[in-house]
């Protein structure tokens, strides 16, 4: 084909396999969803490699192929035995490049790669451990890709503080927000009543909504410490995401619950399905986290949505909110700061909000859209092809 003239390719089409462990669920697995939809409509034939999942079923409704493998596994033999198995892959597709999004599939689809010859393009999506020289190496196949993708300046920097790499090696791409799924003007009613379901809004008080993972580092006893030291009490807080019944920190969390009297205002629940719908009802999104988050895909899905949203100074959020602008950030474990903004925002007149969602969904569209991921990215694939 004449738009696949300049590149490199074994077929009249170039081939993508991206490796991962999983489609179960996650923005890792959402973007290699997404990644692979656009790959498809740029004319690529676009294939994914991993465990399985719910995610599947969004790759069979677009017509792109699900090779299962046991790619999740992280014992040494089947990591080995995954070498074989995608080699054969890269051999019957005539794959031309192969993208990892994870350390144990990673060694597994380098090795498989190198020895086929065909391209290896990797993305770095978290701050991995490094203490020792065992993770450190471990983690070091997230850095062997001909080009190696940080999701965020902030990856970007963690790389280069452990590794030394060519300044054109390492290539930031933000995650991408969908933006007619995160569309405010497109909410429908079943959504929006799912949504007051789950978030059980009480008369007219304000919604405030974290949705994040039931864990310390996510920061939900900070936030019930903060809520502690609001003068009033006419709120809804909901905790929503996936957590352990009976575990040390949601027992914590529902003990500090009662010792702050809280608890007829805050509530724990699985994570939700329909988020644009409960960002929608929510009056204020608030992400937590107590250490970096890589990118901070909740501030940026809550500005696409217009909702006011307050993470914390540190990590990926920094790069995708403006104080003040768009979101606020405070600092982390800052039970005060934290307080005097939730007040800041739950005190913000209807107008003041219009504003706010006006501005916030225009630095999304801007900065952040999906199409703009997948364009950097099917640009980055047509590079390496090119090489």
């Amino acid at each position: 084909m004449d738009k696949f003239k300049n590149l490199k390719i074994r077929g009249d089409k170039p081939v993508l396999l991206q490796v991962l462990p999983s489609l179960e669920s996650g923005g890792v697995e959402r973007g290699t969803v997404d990644i692979a939809k656009a790959a498809r409509d740029a004319g690529f034939i676009s294939i994914v490699a991993s465990n399985g999942g719910k995610y599947e079923k969004d790759l069979e409704e677009a017509a792109i192929r699900h090779i299962k493998l046991p790619l999740a596994s992280k014992n040494i033999f089947t990591i080995l035995l995954n070498i074989y198995r995608l080699k054969k892959v890269i051999d019957k597709h005539r794959v031309d490049i192969v993208h990892a999004r994870s350390r144990a599939p990673g060694w597994s689809a380098y090795f498989a790669a190198k020895i086929a010859k065909v391209h290896f393009v990797t993305t770095f999506h978290g701050t991995y451990s490094m203490n020792g020289w065992m993770k450190r190496f471990y983690n070091s196949v997230m850095v062997k890709g001909e080009k190696v993708i940080a999701i965020s300046d902030f990856i970007a920097g963690y790389i280069r503080q452990f590794y030394e790499l060519p300044d054109d090696k390492v290539v930031v791409i933000h995650r991408g927000v969908d933006l007619d799924t995160f569309d405010p003007k497109k909410i429908d009613l079943n959504a929006l009543a799912h949504a007051e379901r789950v978030l059980k809004p009480h008369k007219d008080y304000p919604v405030i909504f974290m949705p994040a993972r039931i864990t310390r580092w996510k920061g939900q006893d900070f936030i019930l410490r903060s809520l502690g030291r609001l003068k009033t009490k006419e709120y809804v807080c909901v905790f929503s995401g996936k957590y352990k019944e009976g575990s040390q920190y949601v027992e914590e969390l529902r003990e500090l619950k009662t010792d702050l009297n809280l608890r007829g205002n805050v509530s724990i629940t699985d994570a939700i399905e329909r988020m644009p719908a409960a960002y929608k009802r929510a009056d204020l999104v608030i992400s937590g986290s107590l250490k970096p988050e890589a990118f901070g895909r909740i501030a940026v899905e809550a500005q696409a949505m217009g909702t006011p949203v307050i993470a914390t100074d540190i990590g990926g959020s920094k790069e995708t909110i403006i104080d003040g602008e768009t979101g606020f950030l405070v600092p982390a474990n800052d039970d005060e700061a934290l307080a005097n903004t939730i007040s800041k925002v739950l005190s913000m007149s209807t107008s003041e909000r219009q504003k706010f969602a006006s501005r916030s969904r225009a630095h999304v569209e801007k900065h952040f859209s999906l199409a703009q991921m997948a364009e950097k990215t099917i640009g980055l694939y047509k590079e390496v092809l090119c090489a």
